[in-house]
């Protein structure tokens, strides 16, 4: 995938600049693609280095059609539910591309990418692989064994099927982080709130009336004091560390794997990231030999897909002893990694040609063992929030009060006039 810059002339005689991303391997592919789309002259192309790309596309900044997975699953949806029905494909992406509601704006503007490119020519496959950063591998192979066998409108609602799923673990996954996401941000912001007004108007009322202070005080206000003196110094540092780890695991294989190792290995993170990559691969393993792909391009899929560094060096290594002639489940357990539950089901599918069953048996499990996992985790963390929002704001009380407290008693002792 690269992503260029360019600058066109177009046919009313306006320019147009901007920045996409195309699954294209020479410069002039991309120029040629700028031309048909567009019909415009390109002024200008310039492909911009790998770094650079992912920052500008972190950022937005980097213009192309997308599409959410929601609305990716509901287009291919429809497009199964019309072609069952007997209707063209042709015919049914022409109805999307109709369609004129906003909240449809994207699927239709997908859909008159597919149709421009059928109109040229290109096959059903051919005209999902040509936008790559819409379709993901998975769906374009799956459109491909729909074409070869005449399963097309199988083959889409496969497809959507499959990101529904994978679309309701991520966000499975996300619902668990919201509720600590959500109290140490307001944590945050209270604490910001003492920090730069609160205790330092206490200290100047403290420095007036002579008032002596515990050590803990002392230490809470010097904390203060230092963070509202090097606030931008101590803002710029921890968004150089964020952007530096941010792009270490972009960009550092090393990094990622380290990571992906110690999850591995830590208590609860490994129970949590077992659960989510086994329903992962077991659900791209069985939608792919479900279709009719062979093993060896499933586990290539399977491989490029994977965000988990631990799995995909597994999944690599597994790869190479199948295409030796190693069984699936042979390969695996010689790998290592992967539960012994798993290894015996794919072990029991190969042996009675039902292992496309017996992956969609483990992926469903999967799916429901990280979604009671979450749910567990959801509810350990809350109380743990609390303690930890309770710890901190107990310290900031007692350091604060002690010495309001003495004045309130030493000016009950004083003499009265």
């Amino acid at each position: 995938m690269n992503t260029y810059a360019y600058r066109l002339l177009l046919a009313n005689g306006r320019t147009r600049s901007g920045m996409l991303r195309l699954m294209v391997e020479r410069d002039l592919s991309a120029r040629l693609w700028l031309e048909r789309h567009f019909d415009a002259v390109v002024l200008s192309l310039y492909r911009l280095p790998n770094w650079l790309a992912v920052v500008l596309g972190a950022s937005g900044s980097v213009t192309g059609q997308t599409l959410p997975p929601t609305e990716l699953s509901g287009l291919l949806r429809d497009l199964a539910v019309m072609t069952r029905a007997g209707v063209p494909i042709l015919e049914g992406l022409k109805a999307m591309a109709a369609e004129t509601d906003s909240s449809q704006r994207r699927i239709a503007a997908t859909a008159r990418l597919l149709i421009s490119a059928l109109d040229a020519g290109a096959s059903i496959s051919e005209a999902f692989n040509r936008y790559p950063n819409i379709f993901p591998e998975s769906v374009r192979n799956l459109m491909a064994i729909g074409e070869e066998s005449g399963t097309i409108d199988r083959m889409l609602l496969e497809a959507a099927e499959h990101i529904e799923r994978m679309t309701t673990l991520g966000r499975n996954m996300r619902q668990a982080l919201i509720y600590p996401a959500f109290v140490f941000a307001t944590i945050l912001g209270a604490a910001l709130f003492w920090i730069y007004y609160v205790i330092p108007n206490l200290a100047q009322l403290f420095s007036q009336m002579q008032v002596k202070l515990p050590a803990i005080t002392r230490g809470v206000m010097q904390l203060s004091k230092w963070l509202e003196g090097n606030a931008l110094p101590s803002f710029m540092l921890m968004a150089v560390l964020v952007l530096g780890i941010w792009l270490l695991l972009k960009f550092n294989k090393k990094t990622r794997r380290l990571l992906s190792s110690l999850a591995h290995r830590l208590p609860i993170a490994r129970v949590l990231v077992t659960a989510s990559g086994m329903a992962f691969i077991t659900e791209h393993l069985a939608i792919m030999i479900a279709a009719g792909v062979d093993i060896m391009r499933s586990l290539g899929v399977l491989e490029r897909a994977l965000s988990d560094e631990y799995y995909r060096e597994r999944i690599n290594k597994v790869r190479v002893a199948v295409d030796r002639g190693e069984l699936l489940g042979a390969a695996m357990q010689q790998v290592g990694g992967f539960p012994p539950m798993a290894l015996r089901m794919i072990a029991v599918g190969e042996e009675t040609g039902s292992l496309d069953t017996q992956l969609k048996h483990l992926a469903q499990e999967y799916r429901q063992r990280l979604a009671q996992l979450i749910g567990t985790l959801s509810e350990i963390i809350k109380p743990v929030v609390i303690l930890v929002a309770g710890t901190f704001f107990l310290l900031l009380v007692v350091a604060l009060l002690l010495p309001i407290y003495d004045l309130v008693r030493q000016a009950s002792l004083a003499p009265m006039h």
